[in-house]
């Protein structure tokens, strides 16, 4: 198959700039900027995670080095082949130098296998690490057919930090230990339910035991089988990894029927503020991950700004709370600019893929290295790690919700603002 990566390195081999319609014309050759690929779900079940998308790339072109770059965005509509479809089109059509994709695995992972096929450099990110890597790769049930990339590098969190914050917060509450899981029928959720590299087994370690009824599709609108599986094991946890609409009749329905666990920590539903009001009380001393705040003490390598003056000025334009996204989202910007600045020829895809695997750098999520720290071998080369903590949320008088941080042991450099404190 004649991808572009190839076309591109038979120009180079022969000394000429190959044009061929459809494919690629060499931006640099007619003195055009440096052309950016962004993909993300602005549309569809998990468009909160696309919120502030127009805000941080109007802030990257405002700046020094965002006057350097074209960014063509594409809305993956939260449907994991129209990813892939629009990533066809941003490498073939909009001869793009560099792709880069967030939010969850149902984007990030089509974007970047269709990037790794066609030899085009992707970062990519918010998606924990596992279900981006192992659900990528041929045979996710044999590691020993695992291999790296030679294009695609992600960097965000694992499921043995979630594993790790969720206890954290779950031994300041005096429970039965008996968890339930909703884990949905996609990457997340199950690589999440795995009953042997999920979840669960790092949870079984500390003595807490889940309780798992199956998978269920995304947007379904009965959970009583699993409401009934909580009740009948007598959970006083509930957990999982769940897209928001999902949550939001989860939790209704279990009010409804009469189940109040004393927890429920699920990540991905109520990440956003906005998927906690609309269920109002209900919605107080919910937990979840927290993989970036304004208390995060870091800063922006385009902007000079501190996480929480970030999280000030989009709020200040929008008239809407912060939400975690708009510090990855930015990362995101930061070390496209810091890669392309370093590759050698932005035009060679390999170069750029280098000047990738050889980032290190502080950013407004924290430091971003493909230097393996932390992670497991077979995927030292493409995965980096960041830094996780966990929160609840709380109800004000005023209806609005805060974020606060309650479990900082993963991350003692984050500040915690309070404790953990029972639904019930």
């Amino acid at each position: 198959m004649l991808t572009r990566r190839k076309l591109l390195k038979a120009g180079a081999a022969t000394g000429f700039a190959m044009t061929t319609p459809g494919l690629c014309t060499p931006a640099l050759a007619r003195g055009a900027r440096i052309k950016l690929g962004y993909v993300s779900p602005q549309s569809g079940p998990l468009a909160a995670f696309a919120e502030s998308d127009a805000y941080n790339i109007a802030t990257f072109l405002a700046t020094h080095a965002g006057q350097e770059f074209e960014v063509i965005t594409r809305d993956s509509q939260s449907n994991p082949d129209r990813a892939a479809a629009v990533t066809r089109e941003l490498i073939a059509r909009d001869e793009v130098n560099l792709i880069v994709v967030a939010s969850t695995p149902e984007t990030t992972n089509p974007v970047a296998t269709t990037c790794e096929a066609e030899g085009i450099p992707c970062i990519s990110t918010k998606a924990p690490w596992q279900p981006w890597f192992i659900g990528q790769q041929g045979n996710p049930g044999a590691p020993e057919s695992w291999r790296p990339f030679d294009f695609a590098f992600h960097y965000f969190w694992g499921l043995e930090d979630v594993i790790a914050v969720f206890l954290n917060m779950w031994n300041q509450i005096d429970t039965n230990r008996q968890v339930g899981g909703l884990f949905p029928n996609d990457a997340d959720g199950n690589a999440w339910g795995n009953p042997s590299t999920g979840v669960a087994p790092g949870f079984a370690t500390q003595g807490y035991t889940v309780s798992d009824p199956g998978r269920f599709q995304n947007l379904t609108d009965d959970f009583s089988a699993q409401i009934n599986a909580f009740r009948a094991a007598n959970c006083e946890i509930v957990t999982g990894v769940v897209i928001p609409p999902d949550f939001t009749t989860f939790r209704n329905q279990s009010l409804q029927q009469g189940f109040t666990p004393k927890v429920i920590t699920v990540a991905k539903a109520i990440l956003f503020p906005q998927a906690v009001e609309v269920l109002g009380e209900a919605g107080h001393n919910l937990s979840s991950e927290v993989w970036w705040s304004p208390a995060h003490p870091f800063t922006s390598s385009l902007t000079g700004q501190s996480a929480a003056d970030l999280a000030m000025a989009f709020s200040e334009q929008y008239a809407r709370p912060w939400t975690q996204p708009i510090g990855f989202v930015h990362s995101l910007l930061e070390v496209a600019a810091n890669v392309m600045g370093r590759a050698s020829n932005i035009e060679n895809p390999e170069e750029v893929a280098a000047a990738i695997a050889a980032t290190d750098m502080d950013t407004i999520v924290g430091r971003v290295a493909w230097n393996g720290e932390g992670v497991p071998p077979f995927a030292a080369q493409n995965v980096c790690k960041t830094p996780l903590v966990g929160g609840q949320w709380r109800r004000q008088d005023n209806g609005r919700f805060d974020l606060v941080i309650v479990d900082n042991q993963t991350a003692p450099d984050i500040p915690a603002g309070g404790v953990m404190e029972s639904l019930v």
